[in-house]
């Protein structure tokens, strides 16, 4: 049985329609909601579970066009005023169900409410895995990071470890040999999972040093950040520290997709396929945007632009159908995987 519709048997239910539902509050979800509502669509947003999405946790940012730098939470409190002054129509909810089988489309938050909409953009990003250390969280942001292309820059001239043992790990590590001095990329094995031409540009790189069949245990700091990690054999569970100044962890990313799951094609890691150069989902009149459907950049400034895209076309599409049908085609076969 459908959601919906879970509607009947109920006497009443507390509904909301919109032409463009968006799901999802960072950098993406937020630029959507912007062109959607500049397009008198009357969008509605829903924020998620974490307002703001990655950059609230964030420190400075300094890779944000005509800000040298600010602080993540100050960029997402800004681009949620300019959201609310354009009118959009902003609920703090968490959506637990969605019915995408045909339109109006149907999305359920966890107060029960009803959210149904003639399209829909799907923006709930994805989170980095981490190690599960409670010093690690404690250094989140003062030393301990997710993401060198974001922070790499505040490491010139010292002394960084990569945690991972993938291609993910290895690009991170040759990224930060733009700045560190040195790089030491430690794994919990004696072998890389990285393919051979990123393995074969990091062993020839003399900044990074490998740190084999090893695994980080502790991150060691002070208060004014990250000082070292001890570090376990896993061999023979020996104990060893290794100063350093940052800790990058790059063992994976896991889109926030599971909600979609079964409605939307998606890639063996749960990312959302898109027709190339498009948002377009493999159903008509949903859009994905941002880290949900982008393994490669994660950029704030890249999330925004596809954000963009995202409302552009869902207004295209709009304008192109009836409202309250939807295609009967199926997938696109253009996904890119």
């Amino acid at each position: 049985m459908t959601l919906e519709r879970e509607i009947a048997g109920v006497a009443e239910v507390d509904s909301r329609h919109s032409k463009v539902l968006i799901i999802g509050s960072g950098p993406a979800g937020y630029t959507a909601a912007i062109y959607a509502a500049r397009a008198a669509l009357a969008p509605t947003l829903v924020e998620g579970p974490q307002p703001g999405g990655q950059l609230t946790i964030t420190t400075d940012v300094e890779n944000w066009p005509g800000d040298a730098s600010v602080l993540g939470p100050d960029l997402m409190a800004r681009m949620g005023e300019q959201v609310r002054h354009a009118g959009v129509d902003v609920v703090g909810d968490v959506i637990v169900k969605v019915d995408l089988g045909r339109a109006p489309f149907l999305a359920i938050g966890d107060g029960g409410v009803h959210y149904t909409a003639d399209t829909i953009v799907i923006a709930t990003g994805a989170s980095a895995r981490w190690l599960g250390l409670g010093s690690e969280t404690e250094f989140r942001g003062r030393g301990v990071s997710a993401c060198a292309t974001c922070d790499g820059f505040f490491y010139r001239g010292r002394i960084c470890a990569v945690v991972g043992g993938g291609n993910t790990a290895v690009e991170e590590a040759l990224y930060l040999t733009n700045f560190a001095e040195k790089v030491y990329l430690i794994h919990r094995r004696d072998t890389l999972r990285a393919d051979r031409t990123n393995q074969a540009r990091l062993h020839a790189n003399p900044r990074i040093e490998m740190v084999w069949n090893a695994e980080v245990a502790e991150v060691l700091g002070n208060s004014a950040g990250v000082t070292g990690v001890a570090l376990r054999d896993t061999r023979d569970g020996a104990v060893s520290q290794l100063a350093v100044h940052g800790l990058f962890v790059a063992i994976g990313h896991d889109p926030a997709t599971a909600l979609f799951q079964g409605q939307l094609h998606m890639d063996e890691e749960g990312y959302i396929l898109v027709t190339p150069g498009s948002t377009a989902t493999s159903v008509p009149g949903v859009f994905a945007a941002g880290d949900v459907q982008d393994k490669q950049f994660r950029q704030a400034v890249t999330s925004a632009g596809m954000g963009c895209m995202a409302a552009l076309e869902a207004e295209r599409y709009l304008a192109g159908h009836n409202s309250h049908a939807i295609a009967a085609d199926g997938a696109d076969p253009g996904l890119t995987v």
